[in-house]
């Protein structure tokens, strides 16, 4: 990762010269060889390019912002549900969300409703959001795109149901009841500590980031700090990674995604978790094409952008899919 970020500095770099100094033809031509001496230098480019180009048209998010204008401070939260600054109270839900306002607002104002309403404890997050549910006892749960949850706490234990989606929590430590999160037929159980579930159908996947739990499938066992546990079938594989490889393999709770020589097939599929329109690959021998960057999870259209330039993909968008060929 350490080569993966100096290339990012170093087109970081290359574009505020462009931007903010006077540009000249020499310079160019010098971009346009580092451009062409790696797919990555190009890729963490055009990556960089985009994100600038949309930080033009912030201005116009702004409410009641004048054409040309600067926001005020904290004048970019349109909706009561975006994260506040400078220690105001945070509602009992929060939400990331594109920023497509009609069509979002709504999902998140009946999500937070639905945590403040007394005797529901089922959370639903829609396509392309996320949610951070504080819960009694002191921990936390953070659902990702798309996934539901049921809570039960009691005196005895505290149960969470997983019922489809991927879900981060950050354990209160209680020894005496013991918080386990059930998935589908696989069980997790932990005391104090952090980590993921993502439940795909009968697949499931744990992502430990601080301390430990024990995983019921069979050859997994306890869990600790940086082990990725994913079932096939049967069979369960753990792999141990280091905290700081776990924490990146769930950036999306801070509205990215973050890819290290992926394959495109599984960034597709990634991406899909995050839009209605769904990509879809329309040439096989595109499946292995490998990326490495950051993106932000709900912003297809620069990922698609990226693709397309850096690696010279033909892009079909149509109204209902997005196809590369």
């Amino acid at each position: 990762m350490d080569s993966t970020r100096q290339t990012e500095d170093t087109a970081a770099h290359w574009l505020a010269r462009r931007e903010l100094e006077d540009w000249t033809v020499d310079d160019q031509a010098q971009l346009d060889v580092w451009l062409d001496a790696a797919i990555l230098n190009r890729v963490a480019f055009l990556r960089l390019e985009t994100a600038w180009e949309q930080t033009r048209r912030l201005p116009a998010l702004a409410p009641g912002a004048g054409r040309r204008s600067v926001p005020p401070r904290d004048g970019w939260n349109v909706s009561p549900f975006f994260e506040r600054r400078q220690g105001e109270a945070l509602p009992a839900a929060r939400f990331r969300q594109p920023l497509t306002w009609a069509a979002a607002l709504l999902p998140a104002a009946l999500l937070a409703g639905w945590y403040l309403w007394p005797g529901d404890r089922t959370f639903e997050t829609p396509i392309g959001a996320t949610a951070s549910i504080p819960l009694q006892d002191g921990s936390n749960v953070t659902l990702n795109t798309a996934s539901r949850i049921r809570i039960a706490l009691d005196d005895r234990e505290r149960r969470i149901e997983l019922r489809s989606g991927e879900a981060f929590f950050d354990v209160a430590k209680d020894p005496t009841r013991p918080f386990i999160v059930e998935a589908g037929a696989r069980r997790i159980v932990a005391v104090g500590t952090k980590f993921s579930v993502r439940r795909d159908g009968s697949a499931v996947s744990v992502i430990v980031t601080e301390g430990a739990v024990r995983f019921d499938a069979d050859d997994a066992g306890l869990l600790e700090a940086g082990a990725v546990a994913q079932t096939r079938g049967d069979e369960v594989a753990v792999v141990s990674k280091t905290v700081r490889e776990a924490e990146e393999a769930l950036s999306w709770r801070t509205g990215y995604l973050t890819f290290d020589e992926t394959a495109l097939g599984e960034v597709v599929a990634e991406f899909n978790r995050y839009t209605p329109r769904p990509i879809r690959i329309g040439s096989a021998r595109l499946e292995d094409l490998r990326i490495t960057g950051r993106f932000r999870a709900t912003n297809t259209d620069a990922f698609i952008r990226v693709v397309e330039q850096g690696f010279r993909v033909e892009v079909e968008a149509g109204e209902k899919e997005i196809i590369l060929r």
